[in-house]
């Protein structure tokens, strides 16, 4: 097959996918995989398709919708989840939550929880949490995104940095076989990575549309997470991933 008419095959399964995998590129149109990553070199200088950790992907499906509407997407699958989520936590726990529509869903769900010490980098987040129950919240400083009121880069890292909490309950916007973790921004990846560092426990909240998705950035491999709070059982390629890196996963 001539190299155009591969750049067409290839460009129409990523509109139809969203992200391809150069493997599964390859086997399907029966090349080698570095003649796929060829082909795709000029797609990705055109801005046709973006690369991300072993696969290309529309630079739609990578872009993250806002976050009212973020906050509405499988919202049953997110309140069930928080709800699960809150019954890990205990009066007087330090967490540490960032910025995203089902980790806001935990905080809404923490009403009936006291004493809590909360550090976050989201307003929503802090609103929640904020005045009452004997609660203490602690809100990251920086620039304030103006879509979701979070603050990142260096000035919210450094801040999280200074605190040791029991549990930290994340956000993600992907999770891959491949890649495991991942996120849409550089400086949201770094500040995961740096409430990782601080938590003794670390729970990731993500329904299953995050499953066999690809981010821009990677945030931590499956075995730096303790467990997995999600709607549906996992795929087996993901589910396999999970279950050597011993990660508990608890399907709300």
């Amino acid at each position: 097959m001539h190299p155009t008419k591969r750049q067409s095959e290839i460009l129409k399964s990523v509109r139809l996918h969203g992200t391809c995998m150069i493997g599964d590129l390859a086997s399907s149109l029966d090349v080698s995989d570095e003649t796929i990553r060829r082909d795709v070199r000029s797609l990705v200088h055109e801005g046709l398709v973006l690369k991300v950790h072993g696969a290309i992907a529309s630079p739609d499906h990578l872009r993250e919708d806002p976050f009212m509407l973020r906050l509405q997407e499988n919202q049953e699958e997110k309140l069930r989840i928080a709800a699960r989520a809150a019954e890990m936590i205990e009066h007087g726990d330090a967490l540490m939550l960032d910025t995203g529509s089902t980790t806001t869903y935990v905080a809404h769900s923490l009403a009936s929880q006291r004493n809590l010490f909360a550090i976050t980098n989201s307003v929503e987040v802090a609103r929640s949490l904020a005045g009452r129950n004997n609660n203490r919240v602690y809100m990251a400083g920086g620039e304030l995104r103006a879509d979701d009121g979070a603050a990142f880069g260096e000035t919210a890292t450094d801040f999280v940095a200074q605190f040791q909490v029991d549990k930290a309950f994340l956000s993600i916007a992907a999770i891959s076989a491949e890649s495991g973790f991942m996120d849409h921004e550089l400086w949201e990846a770094e500040f995961c990575r740096t409430v990782i560092k601080q938590s003794k426990k670390v729970i990731i909240v993500a329904d299953h549309s995050k499953f066999e998705r690809q981010a821009l950035v990677r945030v931590c491999d499956f075995d730096t997470v303790d467990t997995l709070i999600t709607s549906r059982t996992p795929p087996p390629p993901i589910a396999a991933k999970l279950k050597s890196a011993n990660v508990d996963v608890i399907v709300a």
